[in-house]
C-alpha cells in the first residue's frame, strides 16, 4: 500500500527578528545627509569652540598676536592664590556670588510658590492676574534693569516714597545702588523679581495636576488650608522645587547682566560677581594678556556648575 504523500508548500519567508528595522542604503544615506549639516554646525560652533575655549585656558594671549604662549596651570593658580592683582578680587567675587546663590533660590522659593497657590485660588480675571505676573518675563531686561536704575537712584520713587509715609530714615541718600552695604542685597531683589515669573507657572502647572480627590480626602479629615497647602500639595511639589532651584543656581553662578548693566561691579567690588569677573577679564581688563585668565575662570564655573547639577540630579531622584 502506497503511503500517500503531502505536497509541500513554499517555504515560510524569514522574517527579521521583532526590535530590529532594516532600513535600505539609500534611506539611511538620506537621513545622514539631512543630519550632515546639523552635525557639522555643531562640530563647528559647538565642539571646537569649546576645544578653542580649554585650550586658552591654559595659555596667555591678548587677542591680537598670532601666537599664544603656553603656561600651564598658571592662570589657575594665579586666579586662585598665586597673583595678588587678581586673586583678591576673585575671592571677593566669589564671596558674592555665594550669596547670592543662597538667597536667589531661597527667595525665589517662598515668594513664587504661595503666588502660585494664590493665583491658583482665584476664581475671576485669573488670566489677566497671571499675564500681569508674567509680564516681567517678556520684557526687555536692558530696558527693565535701566526703569529700577531709575527707581533706585537717590531721588527715585523708592526713596520719595519711604520719605512719604514717615520712614524717611530708611532712605538712601547715596541711592540704593550707591550704598556699599544695599547695593548687593537690591540686586538680589531685582534678580528674584526676574525669575519668580517662571517659577511661579512652574508651580502653577503642578498644582493643576494635583489629584483633586487628595485635597478632597484632606477637607473631609478636617485638616485646614495652611494644612493640605503643607503636608499634601507641598510634598507633591518636591520635584518641581528641585528645578526651580537649580534653574536659580544656574543663574546665580553664570548671569552677570544685571549686575553689568547697572552697577557694573561697584561701589568698591561690593557687586562683582564671578560671571561679571570673567566678562571683565575678557574685555575690560587693562592688565593684557587676560583672555587666558577669563578662560580659566570660565571653566572654573562650569566644573562648579556640572556639580550642581549633579548634586540636584541626585536630590531630584530622591524626592521622587
Amino acid at each position: 500500500m502506497a503511503v500517500p504523500t503531502i505536497a509541500k508548500g513554499p517555504s515560510p519567508t524569514r522574517r527579521a527578528p521583532r526590535g530590529r528595522t532594516r532600513y535600505r542604503l539609500p534611506d539611511v544615506a538620506w537621513g545622514y545627509a539631512f543630519v550632515a549639516p546639523a552635525i557639522a554646525l555643531f562640530g563647528v560652533m559647538g565642539v571646537y569652540t569649546i576645544v578653542y575655549g580649554l585650550s586658552l585656558s591654559f595659555a596667555t594671549w591678548n587677542g591680537f598676536t598670532p601666537n599664544w604662549r603656553w603656561v600651564g596651570f598658571k592662570n589657575y593658580s594665579d586666579l586662585l592664590w598665586n597673583d595678588p592683582r587678581y586673586a583678591p578680587r576673585v575671592h571677593q567675587a566669589a564671596l558674592n556670588t555665594m550669596w547670592v546663590m543662597i538667597a536667589v533660590p531661597v527667595l525665589t522659593v517662598l515668594v513664587s510658590f504661595p503666588l502660585a497657590v494664590l493665583l491658583n485660588s482665584v476664581r475671576r480675571l485669573k488670566t489677566v492676574l497671571r499675564s500681569v505676573y508674567f509680564l516681567p518675563q517678556v520684557t526687555s531686561g536692558i530696558a527693565v534693569y535701566f526703569a529700577w536704575m531709575y527707581v533706585l537712584q537717590p531721588d527715585g520713587a523708592i526713596n520719595l516714597l519711604l520719605r512719604s509715609v514717615g520712614l524717611g530714615s530708611l532712605q538712601q541718600p547715596q541711592g540704593w545702588l550707591g550704598n556699599t552695604t544695599t547695593a548687593l542685597p537690591t540686586l538680589i531683589v531685582i534678580t528674584v523679581w526676574s525669575s519668580v515669573p517662571v517659577s511661579m507657572m512652574l508651580y502653577l502647572a503642578g498644582l493643576q495636576a494635583v489629584d483633586p480627590t487628595l485635597i478632597e480626602a484632606a477637607r473631609v479629615d478636617g485638616a485646614s488650608s495652611w494644612h493640605i497647602t503643607r503636608h499634601v500639595v507641598w510634598p507633591l511639589l518636591k520635584p518641581i522645587t528641585a528645578i526651580i532651584v537649580l534653574l536659580a543656581l544656574r543663574d546665580s553662578l553664570q548671569g552677570f547682566q544685571t549686575f553689568l548693566v547697572m552697577t557694573n561691579g561697584g561701589p568698591g567690588d561690593h557687586t562683582n560677581v564671578l560671571g561679571l569677573e570673567t566678562y571683565r577679564l575678557a574685555f575690560l581688563s587693562q592688565l593684557n594678556p587676560t583672555l587666558g585668565l577669563s578662560s580659566a575662570l570660565g571653566w572654573m564655573l562650569f566644573v562648579a556648575a556640572v556639580i550642581l547639577a549633579a548634586i540636584n540630579l541626585r536630590v531630584m531622584r530622591r524626592v521622587t
